[in-house]
């Protein structure tokens, strides 16, 4: 069983009047939170074929629509932690879901002029407000309990993240996906869909800012257990520095599938690509299951045995898909949803263990760190356009098996403030 104990962490500032912190708003809100930065990120998935075929482009201009949304992580993220710093979880995240509205709002032109370019522009917009918002909400997560806990804790949350995620396949095929035949002459498909979800984050928006949730504050003592002085920089920690490497591999990985998985389904079952969005649903269904098993799982588990275990199973089950066709290939490509389910909590939680006041630095930094999915998905689409989907996949191959290598000897016990017992 997994004891972490740390001297050095986000804490809940204590109610003025002594009573107990009451946790279950701010859960919630995390909760909606999650979900829509699920929903939102997924439903670039539906974008790449609806783009490809609206606009005439091949697999390397598509994938921009992934590139330009993960490049913003690589560009914001260290400022949206100042930000963050200065204004508060809270505010961050109230701010997040305001720019998101206004990057979702932009649709709305986009659509009028059916131009690829503005639609990449709003998706910009678009990305700045979830990066912002991730940077607020995964540290926030980690200081609302036991740090032992702290894996779980955000595996869960995130499980409200993967409805989203699985919501937005099926919410595509039915309001977007189905208008593909007419797309080449207009982009009014996504206008009203994204109207809705503009006004549902402007919602959100406003009811979180009259929320009373809790306040974190962050204590550094002097000196932390390892006997390593406190004023290190962000930079020597061990355990993050792999970290950040680890999460540009994972969401490299898991974005890259998801981007290409609709259209690699109909490639390989002869379906149109409103069917096979359909099957998209349940890859990222695989990784709602799972981070509701892996939740628990993470309470009795080492979490980097958990992270190797998962990362070697999603290395063979690429492999069997490549190596395969038909309804085989389908399946085990879609299981590897189950596999990423625990990866960005364990890798982020195993990253800031035991930064104390530089966690919120090193959010900024693991977030910058999301830019892999940018990155990977475009490499995967030059890749197809040059040669076959099994030469593709190799890229999220390669991911999964850094991965591998961060839980089994990148990340170290003991090489930060925190101590973690087996």
């Amino acid at each position: 069983m997994a004891n972490i104990a740390s001297t050095e962490t986000p804490l809940v500032e204590p109610s003025p009047n002594g009573r107990k912190t009451n946790y279950l708003p701010a859960l919630i809100s995390l909760g909606a939170l999650y979900f829509m930065m699920g929903f939102i990120t997924c439903m670039n998935d539906t974008l790449v074929p609806f783009f490809r075929k609206g606009f005439d482009l091949d697999y390397t201009s598509s994938s921009l629509v992934q590139f330009y949304f993960f490049l913003t992580y690589g560009l914001m993220s260290i400022p949206a932690g100042k930000i963050v710093q200065r204004i508060g979880y809270q505010k961050g995240m109230v701010w997040g879901f305001c720019i998101a509205a206004a990057g979702a709002l932009l649709f709305y032109p986009a659509s009028v002029f059916h131009q690829y370019t503005v639609f990449l522009g709003a998706l910009f917009v678009l990305a700045i407000g979830i990066v912002l918002l991730q940077v607020a909400a995964n540290p926030y997560i980690t200081a609302l309990g036991p740090v032992r806990t702290a894996s779980s804790r955000l595996t869960l949350i995130q499980g409200a993240g993967s409805l989203g995620t699985t919501a937005a396949p099926l919410f595509g095929a039915a309001f977007i996906l189905s208008g593909l035949e007419g797309a080449a002459a207009s982009s009014d498909a996504v206008k009203y869909p994204y109207l809705g979800i503009a006004l549902l984050l402007a919602i959100i928006a406003i009811t979180l800012s009259v929320l009373k949730l809790p306040v974190i504050k962050t204590t550094a003592p002097a000196e932390n257990k390892t006997g390593q002085p406190a004023g290190k920089t962000i930079f020597s920690f061990r355990n993050l520095n792999f970290g950040i490497a680890g999460i540009f591999c994972y969401v490299g990985a898991e974005v890259a599938i998801g981007t290409f998985l609709t259209n690699y389904i109909a490639d390989a079952l002869a379906i149109s690509e409103r069917d096979a969005n359909h099957y998209v649903a349940y890859y990222w269904g695989g990784m709602l299951v799972g981070r509701l098993v892996g939740a628990f799982l993470l309470r009795k588990a080492r979490p980097q045995t958990v992270l190797a275990a998962c990362g070697a199973m999603a290395v063979g089950l690429i492999l069997v898909s490549i190596s395969s066709d038909g309804y085989l290939a389908v399946w085990t490509m879609i299981a590897v949803g189950l596999c990423n389910s625990v990866m960005f909590a364990i890798i982020f939680s195993l990253s800031v263990n035991g930064l104390g006041n530089h966690t919120t630095v090193a959010s900024g930094l693991l977030s910058t760190a999301i830019v892999g999915g940018a990155v990977v998905s475009f490499l995967q689409g030059v890749i197809k356009d040059h040669s076959s989907w099994a030469m593709a996949f190799i890229i999220p191959v390669l991911c999964y098996g850094y991965i591998v290598f961060y839980g089994l000897n990148g990340y170290h016990p003991g090489r930060s403030g925190r101590t973690i017992h087996a």
